[in-house]
């Protein structure tokens, strides 16, 4: 009776403290590329930023249970879609995180609301989450197609380089981004020459870039990503395309891909980003735990972006004390965001995660004072400046 007696005021303290008794488990699942050419500004490095935001929120010391699983998309959206209801309809998920590859994410995102689960994407681009394709079970949070065509194709247009060329990733972010900074160009009185359509993933891009070189633009806008966007710029470095006095526009360039080329490459870039290891003591701190857990690399700003996204999510969790879809949803759109990587903002009525974006160049060798020290920031895009208004937004959510 004693010993009964024991476990019963043991087991009232572990509820009481929080500690011991989960009142609410989430299963979180990490889709991205975990062997292809996102691999490293995604990949196991996005797994890593779940489990720290899991760890920083306490999730257990406030009775939250967070599982965490992963897989690779591999890129595709067939591939990405079986695995996303496998794990609505048989595994338990209740969210899903990251998922770069604007093609795989719409899927994605049309399949969690079918079986109104949540989704909060870190690693695609296209505008279009936000915008026709929106849903009230999708928040998008790191950065998108008209964030970077507002920084990098506006500033590369106001610095004088007024006509361009495209070379397009074939699939939905390479075509949202050509449109979106086509647009832009065309707004600050630039003009678009030319464009073609390349192949994804692709691996040699000659026969394009010489198109570009010979239709005279002076940008060339790099509409790519990842390991396409570091072989079109290795490629056009052996052409003398910059030296030849046109100016590359790598319109979506992530630190991992400024690490693989290399400063003496890459220097000069200017490129646009929500994030950066080293914008402050927070960011620096955060940056250093994980580069310790991911080979030494620092952090992406999808794998920032998948920490933050997290972390609000769990922080909803809590506020509602559930994990109900919708009132989850609404409880992050109604709370601020605010944490260590990206500080204060909010998420709109769309589902477009509202901050700061910054439009970095990328720095000469000897400039940089040791590794990963790549960026020297130009400009801070105010997040109303940054991302589409809502008065311009043809999102279904949003009240006209």
């Amino acid at each position: 009776m004693k010993l009964k007696s024991l476990l019963l005021g043991g087991a009232f303290a572990a509820l009481m403290s929080g500690t011991a008794l989960a009142q609410v488990s989430v299963k979180v699942g990490v889709l991205n590329d975990r062997s292809g050419l996102y691999a490293d500004l995604s990949g196991e490095g996005s797994v890593i930023a779940a489990r720290m935001a899991v760890e920083d929120f306490k999730a257990a010391d406030k009775g939250i249970k967070v599982e965490i699983v992963s897989a690779d998309h591999q890129n595709k959206p067939d591939v990405g879609s079986t695995i996303a209801r496998q794990w609505y309809d048989q595994d338990g998920v209740d969210l899903i995180l990251d998922v770069p590859t604007s093609s795989v994410a719409l899927a994605v995102n049309q399949i969690t609301r079918e079986k109104n689960k949540l989704f909060i994407n870190s690693g695609a681009a296209a505008s279009d989450l936000t915008g026709a394709a929106c849903s009230p079970n999708t928040i998008h949070w790191t950065y998108d197609t008209y964030a970077l065509a507002q920084g990098t194709g506006g500033a590369m247009v106001k610095a004088g380089g007024d006509s361009w060329f495209f070379l397009t990733a074939d699939y939905a972010f390479g075509h949202a981004l050509e449109r979106d900074t086509a647009a832009i160009v065309t707004k600050n009185g630039g003009k678009v020459v030319g464009a073609v359509k390349t192949p994804f993933p692709g691996t040699d891009f000659s026969s394009f870039l010489l198109q570009a070189q010979a239709s005279k633009a002076k940008v060339i806008g790099l509409a790519n990503a990842g390991g396409d966007t570091i072989n079109s710029i290795k490629q056009a470095g052996e052409f003398g395309i910059v030296a030849g006095g046109q100016k590359l526009a790598g319109l979506l360039v992530f630190i991992t891909d400024v690490n693989a080329l290399g400063l003496q490459t890459a220097q000069g870039l200017v490129l646009t980003e929500s994030f950066y290891w080293d914008t402050n003591d927070q960011t620096r701190t955060w940056s250093d735990r994980f580069a310790k857990l991911n080979n030494g690399k620092k952090p992406s700003m999808v794998q920032a972006g998948v920490y933050s996204g997290l972390l609000h999510y769990l922080k909803a969790v809590e506020a509602t004390k559930g994990k109900d879809s919708a009132t989850v949803m609404a409880k992050m759109k109604e709370m601020p965001t605010d944490d260590p990587l990206f500080g204060k903002g909010s998420v709109r009525v769309d589902g477009r995660k509202m901050h700061d974006m910054y439009l970095f160049e990328v720095k000469k060798p000897s400039e940089s004072k040791g590794p990963w020290d790549f960026y020297k920031q130009i400009a801070v895009l105010p997040a109303e400046q940054a991302f589409k208004p809502l008065s311009e937004s043809n999102c279904p959510l949003v009240k006209k």
